[in-house]
Formats: structure tokens, C-alpha cells, sequence
């Protein structure tokens, strides 16, 4: 057993060894409608100025990688996180095509509902295209009245104000917004947070005679703060790693998920929330299965135990005898669905002209309207408010017909 791990932690999805042993493909699944569509994605991109909102994150910047190939006039990446920026302009320039000459490409490190954004929506001549990858997205945000006011903060309230200073300032005939699959029957406050953001990328601030659309998508493969990417950094921190048991989840990589934004961005019809052409007989991947595939790929069997410590104390034995511990934990944190969907109760697929994906059209939530949004507004902002999770719950429940909330008292941060 070598003292130092060969261990690779990929952040981009070119380490195609690693995707493929995870997706079980070792071509993507939208390569076929990108090509077959690639001469409507240049009329629809090219010389055109776009807004990339959080830029920085996995699909944000494998987004932005993917639309340089089609000349725009200026791609302009907004991102909280001044770390991630870096690292999208050294991953662009450090490739082999670099970046195009004569594109308008710059970065900012704002809040994108902060007054700084605002600032700069005035100033900047209009945006054609807004794609927004900004979201707090784990269901263990709701594992406090905290954490779970910032991410309503962030994918609702601060969204809603982003979509109307857009308008107020002429930007965004085409406007994107990522969902997620956690959307359909949502069961966590994240789920539903991003159902409601549905709602609100069409009721608010939706340009005249544009295009507005969203997409659901799976698990992406080795992103920031997943799973799989987990699996990378326990190893070189020579630590056990964890998987739920009996949990069979969806995947793209992060590729493939930057191919289904910009065929849904582009190509999509107004009004209408895309989702991939996935069916579980074939695409469904147990989560033990990829763990033992992946330890398989560093020259380790698995080693399986039901307690952490018990998993913790094993590494160095394990990995004397070329094993690593792996913790199977309960699917019981709250929030969590034991099984994906894309289409919620009542929802529709319609086909849209492209092979890899479906879409329902948008119909709008009866219980939405702006007099909700200012009410999570007066949550968020108010410091003095009271309100406990259970009314955050309430409030979502009483809108979205389809929410069911699982409480079970446990979340992740008490999981390996």
C-alpha cells in the first residue's frame, strides 16, 4: 500500500474514466442534439451579450465553457465566490482553445441580488441572454430556521428582485433558470423553494415577446459539495466514505448538464421547464454500486460498516489490505426522497423536437402571486420575526399542493 494516495479529485467533467464509471456512458446523452441543432445554437448565440449567474459552480462554469464555442459578442460571469471566478478563467485560458479573441469576457464578484448588481445591470449596456445558476441547493439548508431563511433568501427573494431590476433595465429577451428534479412532489423546503422559483421566473419580471425557461435535471457527477465528489477528498484525507443504503440515484455529468442548459436556454420553447429523457430501468445507478466502482478505479475493494466510528478506526487496517471502509447510513435525514422523478402530480411531458429531452409546459400555482413573495421578503429581512421552521413549512404547503415534507428530526451535518 503506497504511503500517498494517487487520488485525483475531478472538477471538471473531463476525466472521462471517472464519469463513465459512474453514468455507465462514455458518450453524452445530448451530444446527438447538440450537433444535430449546432447551426440554431450560432444563430441564437452568436454576437450576442450574456449574463452568466453563478458562473463559478460546477454547471455555471462547464455553461460557460460550452457557450464560448458559439461567438458570442460578450460572456459576463457573476458569482458570489471570488475562488470559483479564479478558477473558471484559469480553466478557460489554461485550455487548449483558450478564450476566443475578440469575445468580451469578464468576471464579478457580486451577490447577484445585491444593490452592487443592481448597480451594474444600469450601467452595462443590455444583456440578450440571462442563464442563472445561482442557488442554495442541499436539502441540509433546512436544518436550521437560519440556514433555511438564507437559501428562501436566495432562491426566492433575492431572485425575484434580480428578475425585476433586469426588466427595469432592458436586459434578458432570453432568461434561464436551473431547477431541479427535487422540484416534482417536492418532500424538503429545498424542493420546494426551487418549485416556487418556477413560479416566479415566469410571474415576475418575464420580458415581453421573450423566451423564459427552466430545466429539472439528475445528480450531476462530481460537482461542488456532492457526493461523489466526497468520495475523492475522504480518500486523500485518508477517511471512510459514506452512502446512503438501498438509495438508487440519477446522474449527468457535468458536461452533459451544461448540453441540457444551453438546448433549454436556446432551443426551448417560452414557458416551458425541460428535463432529460432518462428511464429508471437503465439510467437509476445504486449509490453502493458506484461507490465500489470508484474505490475499484484507486485499487481498493469495500469494506462495509454500519457505525462511523467503527469506520473511522478501520482506514489504515482497511487500506493495509487494499480495502477502504465505506459507511452505509439510513435514509431518514429530513427532506429526503428515496426515489427521483422529474414530473410532478398533474404534470404533463410534451415532446419539444429534440431527441434527449422532454419539457412540460409551465402552469402557473393558483396560490402564487407577488403578495407571497413579500411575505418570505418580510421573513427574510425582518431580524425581530419569530418564525420557526414549521411555519416556513406551512406557508410552502399551503401553496404547493403536491409538497409533502418528510420530518424525521435528523440532517446531513450529523452524517459522515
Amino acid at each position: 500500500m503506497p504511503t500517498h494516495l494517487p487520488i485525483r479529485v475531478p472538477r471538471h467533467s473531463a476525466d472521462a474514466d471517472l464519469n463513465a464509471l459512474v453514468t455507465g456512458r462514455t458518450e453524452s446523452l445530448f451530444a446527438g442534439d447538440i450537433s444535430a441543432n449546432s447551426s440554431k445554437l450560432l444563430d441564437q448565440i452568436s454576437g450576442r451579450r450574456i449574463l452568466v449567474v453563478g458562473g463559478g459552480g460546477s454547471i455555471g462554469s462547464a455553461t460557460t465553457a460550452l457557450l464560448t464555442r458559439f461567438q458570442p459578442a460578450a460572456i459576463h460571469v457573476i458569482d458570489h465566490s471570488e475562488n470559483y471566478l479564479a478558477e473558471l478563467v484559469r480553466n478557460l485560458r489554461g485550455r487548449r482553445e483558450g478564450i476566443p479573441d475578440g469575445l468580451d469576457f469578464r468576471t464579478f464578484p457580486l451577490d447577484y441580488g445585491s444593490p452592487i448588481t443592481a448597480r451594474l445591470l444600469a450601467d452595462v449596456r443590455a444583456y440578450d441572454a440571462v442563464l442563472n445558476f445561482a442557488a442554495l441547493k442541499h436539502v441540509r439548508s433546512e436544518k436550521d430556521i437560519f440556514s433555511l431563511l438564507q437559501m428562501i433568501d436566495t432562491n426566492l427573494v433575492r431572485h425575484a428582485r434580480f428578475k425585476e431590476t433586469l426588466k427595469r433595465h432592458g436586459h434578458a429577451s432570453i432568461y434561464f433558470a436551473v431547477s431541479t428534479d427535487k422540484a416534482a412532489n417536492p418532500t424538503s423546503l429545498m424542493g420546494a423553494s426551487k418549485r416556487l422559483m418556477e413560479d416566479l421566473i415566469f410571474a415576475i419580471g418575464a420580458p415581453e415577446n421573450g423566451r423564459t425557461t427552466s430545466a429539472r435535471f439528475a445528480n450531476v457527477a462530481f460537482s461542488n459539495g456532492s457526493l461523489l465528489q466526497n468520495f475523492g477528498v475522504r480518500l486523500a484525507a485518508r477517511q471512510p466514505i459514506a452512502v446512503p443504503r438501498d438509495t438508487r440515484r440519477y446522474f449527468v455529468t457535468q458536461a452533459e448538464a451544461a448540453e441540457i442548459c444551453l438546448l433549454t436556454a436556446f432551443l426551448a420553447p417560452d414557458r416551458h421547464i425541460v428535463f432529460p429523457h432518462m428511464e429508471a430501468e437503465v439510467h437509476l445507478q445504486p449509490l453502493e454500486d458506484i461507490a465500489t466502482r470508484f474505490l475499484a478505479q484507486f485499487g481498493f475493494e469495500p469494506e462495509f460498516y454500519d457505525h462511523e466510528e467503527q469506520a473511522r478506526n478501520a482506514v489504515d487496517s482497511a487500506a493495509a489490505q487494499d480495502r477502504w471502509p465505506v459507511l452505509l447510513t439510513p435514509l431518514d435525514t429530513s427532506g429526503e426522497k428515496p426515489y427521483e422523478e422529474f414530473l410532478g402530480h398533474g404534470e404533463k411531458a410534451v415532446e419539444i423536437g429534440l431527441a434527449s429531452i422532454a419539457a412540460l409546459r409551465h402552469v402557473p400555482t393558483p396560490a402564487v402571486d407577488r403578495h407571497l413573495f413579500e411575505r418570505l421578503d418580510e421573513l427574510v429581512n425582518n431580524p425581530s420575526s419569530a418564525t420557526g421552521k414549521e411555519e416556513v413549512v406551512r406557508i410552502f404547503a399551503d401553496v404547493l399542493a403536491n409538497f409533502r415534507h418528510i420530518e424525521t428530526g435528523r440532517n446531513l451535518d450529523q452524517r459522515l
